[in-house]
């Protein structure tokens, strides 16, 4: 039996020679064994090879699908057979528009009385058109919005010759192959980099991150990334600290750095720096001099900036060797003249790619290394430092980010330039995120700016700050494997990995009450226990192994403001844990404005599910009182989207970044130590970010944890319903249309209070809900008609 292996994703996929494959088999069973394989091509670098037959009697394998299905259909005797099946080879399959649409059009004449292509059974016309049809993208996308366009004949047809056999075994086969690569790849995206030269055992990959600031979610990307492509095809994984610029790098980001790649579950098999090769490097940049491919230049930074993007050679590009080497000497000894030049790479004045236009390879710099001290007076850059300690240090293939795409032909030219092993190069595309700044530039510029209060501040892209913020390194892992390696730069919203971190932390995060401070109101229950009570409840209803809490049942409870205002006389409303209650009194302040006290008696054998209304309660017990915390939400650091690499940071901040909120929470949550996560019924998730005896207030500080849904991760610097510590909130009347509020803000209507009548509800005029233009009612201003004259229903009151 031949082996039959072809390309689930060629182009176009190989359904030519399967459906003739399959056809075969009816004849002669068991002649073609028929395998799908996940991937474009079944042979690294050859994209003609999505089609793979391997003959039982060892003779040549034949490749590519025109190969194939010549042996397949051998020579044919039936020459109108040979006929249609060269027809669907060159005229139905890998064609535009036009040339399918005018070969579509010859079979549809063709079909207009036919059942099958040729004869009175399916032959190989049929299995070669129909795999030639199911292979056409325009074929399958017409078929699907507009098969009148495609005649009533070949959609007759193709569905009749969909439903045999040989085709049925086609489809079932390449649906299991895609449910297999499914099955695999559920819990994280393709990592097919297009990759060659893989050999299991020999793949070494490097993560060279600048120890000069924290990693943040694109880091995590990039190291995630490198691991996978290394261990995966059991290689190895180096961790080298690019430690070329002594002016910002600290021995504290590198210690950070290896305690947050730990945290992502990211082993490096060997740790290195790049100032274990500053010798090495030096000796390679005088082999270049040497070699003239080299040369010391002293222009002013702000001209050769100048000549560089206008093409113009430097003064000093043709200086005599000797001349560059003393000069490169005056740099290492950081001379008056060697502190005014750089070393720069002959390689092009006017290349169009910039970054080819002599780059440069080695600066001076005084300031001393934290690892070799004063030693080194030169400094290479990273672009000089990669292409040679990749090589050196054994990398097989360099995984870089799309930023680096035009710097690859440089990369490239030091292998040649300096005879060195050569490495392949891969770029994968960046995660970029809504309202979210990664340049760690502009991140240190909030940090120095005192806008956040370090490289742990919730509001940060940083694995620390996301961390703080209630990110779990599960989720964490699991999304940025869920992006896999693809080359196209997306601008994702955060609102997916929130809610991937949230079905991560809900099963066991415990349940716990908190009540806003805030015109907090007192409830009497006269029928409530003589004392209070003190029950253990469970911390989670569904996770009973997270244990008990202590809870108070009492006479006398405190319940949120915005609960009590709600509160009908007559309403049964059901205490969250402890049953149904009716309200039998509610005090308000003379305005009636705000509550001031409620009474309620217990109805617990009433049915929990046929109130409307289910409210978080604390009972009150000076044993056991509720504890004092401030619950902290956070938003975007700036207001634009998607922002540009020329935008002034200034004109982007957010002018509220922190909301806090005074509350009171059940005393079980005193209990719990910085870092714990649990849900706060009815407010969402919050994690402890600071215990009472850390807090300055004395307060436990709760930070809230987005979950994904629109309220948690929308603008709220414009919604002006929570107050702020950093700002006070503006007084002026909010409109009630504004496009602008948040997801979980919108209405419908204009808020309005319940005794205000309809007509002074002052609505905005139209100039400012829309700017559309104005049109006059075609029928003039009509008066309504009562509703009594129109219909015999029953009137209700406007309830405005």
């Amino acid at each position: 039996m031949a082996l039959l292996t072809l390309a689930q994703k060629g182009a176009p996929p190989p359904y030519i020679a399967a459906a003739l494959a399959e056809l075969a088999n009816e004849a002669a069973p068991e002649s073609f064994s028929v395998e799908w394989m996940e991937g474009a091509t079944l042979r690294d670098g050859d994209s003609a090879a999505t089609t793979v037959l391997a003959k039982p009697d060892g003779a040549a394998e034949a490749v590519g699908e025109a190969a194939v299905v010549d042996v397949i259909l051998g020579s044919i005797a039936d020459a109108e057979i040979a006929q249609w099946v060269d027809f669907a080879r060159t005229r139905l399959a890998g064609v535009g528009f036009k040339d399918l649409e005018a070969a579509l059009d010859v079979l549809e004449q063709r079909l207009q009385m036919r059942s099958f292509v040729c004869g009175h059974a399916a032959t190989a016309a049929d299995a070669a058109c129909w795999g030639a049809l199911r292979a056409s993208a325009m074929f399958q996308r017409n078929l699907k919005t507009k098969p009148d366009s495609l005649g009533r004949s070949i959609v007759r047809w193709y569905a009749h010759a969909t439903s045999l056999p040989f085709a049925t075994r086609v489809g079932a086969g390449a649906a299991h192959a895609q449910r297999q690569a499914n099955c695999g790849a559920r819990d994280q995206g393709s990592f097919d980099l297009g990759l060659t030269g893989i050999e299991h055992g020999r793949v070494v990959t490097r993560f060279p991150p600048e120890p000069s600031g924290y990693l943040h979610i694109g880091h995590a990307k990039a190291a995630l990334l490198n691991e996978y492509v290394a261990h995966s095809n059991g290689g190895r994984m180096l961790v080298r600290f690019d430690d070329t610029n002594p002016d910002k790098e600290r021995s504290e980001f590198e210690d950070a750095i290896v305690e947050d790649l730990a945290l992502l579950g990211i082993r490096g098999d060997s740790v290195s720096h790049t100032s274990d090769h500053f010798q090495t490097l030096h000796d390679y940049a005088v082999r270049l001099i040497e070699r003239g491919l080299a040369y010391v230049d002293d222009t002013p930074q702000e001209d050769m900036r100048h000549e560089r993007w206008h093409a113009i050679a430097s003064r000093c590009r043709d200086l005599s060797v000797a001349d560059n080497l003393a000069r490169f000497d005056e740099m290492r000894r950081a001379t008056p003249l060697g502190l005014t030049c750089c070393l720069r790479a002959k390689m092009s004045v006017d290349n169009v790619n910039k970054a080819l236009r002599d780059p440069v390879l080695y600066r001076c710099n005084l300031t001393p290394h934290h690892r070799t001290g004063t030693q080194w007076k030169i400094y290479p850059t990273y672009d000089f430092c990669c292409p040679i300690i990749d090589s050196l240090e054994g990398v097989t293939h360099a995984l870089r980010s799309m930023e680096y795409r035009d710097r690859n032909p440089q990369y490239t030219w030091f292998f040649d330039a300096l005879d060195l092993r050569p490495v392949q190069i891969m770029d994968f595309s960046r995660l970029n995120f809504a309202f979210t700044l990664l340049s760690k530039r502009k991140l240190q510029w909030f940090v120095d700016s005192n806008h956040v209060t370090g490289w742990d501040d919730p509001r940060f892209p940083t694995v620390r700050g996301i961390r703080r913020r209630g990110m779990t390194i599960e989720a964490l892992r699991q999304y940025v494997l869920m992006q896999g390696a693809s080359q196209r730069n997306m601008l994702l919203d955060w609102d997916k990995i929130w809610a991937l971190n949230k079905k991560a932390i809900d099963p066991v995060a415990p349940r716990h009450t908190a009540l806003l401070k805030k015109e907090l109101v007192p409830v009497s229950l006269p029928n409530g226990p003589a004392s209070a009570e003190i029950r253990d409840m469970p911390r989670h209803k569904k996770s009973p192994e997270l244990g008990t809490k202590r809870t108070v049942f009492s006479s006398q409870l405190f319940v949120d403001q915005e609960d009590a205002a709600l509160f009908e006389v007559g309403e049964e409303l059901t205490l969250m844990d402890w049953g149904n209650a009716v309200v039998e009194a509610v005090e308000r302040t003379a305005d009636g404005a705000t509550v001031t006290g409620a009474t309620l008696r217990l109805h617990l054998e009433g049915d929990v599910k046929a109130t409307k209304r289910k409210i978080t309660w604390l009972g009150q017990d000076p044993a056991v009182h509720p504890v004092e915390a401030l619950l902290l939400d956070y938003d975007y650091l700036i207001t634009k989207r998607k922002p540009e690499e020329e935008d002034s940071i200034e004109d982007l901040l957010t002018p509220v970044t922190e909301f806090v909120d005074a509350a009171l929470v059940d005393a079980n949550v005193a209990e719990l130590q910085v870092g714990a996560i649990i849900q706060l019924e009815r407010r969402g998730y919050f994690i402890v970010d600071k215990v009472a005896s850390q807090s300055e207030l004395g307060a436990i500080n709760l930070i809230r944890i987005p979950d994904g849904t629109a309220a948690t991760v929308a603008i709220k610097h414009n919604v002006a319903s929570t107050p702020s510590v950093a700002s006070k909130s503006s007084t002026a009347a909010a409109n009630p249309w504004d496009k602008k509020k948040a997801p979980a803000a919108i209405c419908s209507k204009p808020a309005m209070p319940a005794n205000q009548s309809s007509d002074a509800l002052g609505l905005p005029s139209q100039g400012q809900v829309s700017d559309m233009y104005g049109t006059k009612l075609v029928y003039g201003d009509m008066g309504l008609e009562h509703p009594s004259s129109v219909c015999d229903m029953y009137v209700t009151k406007n309830i405005y």
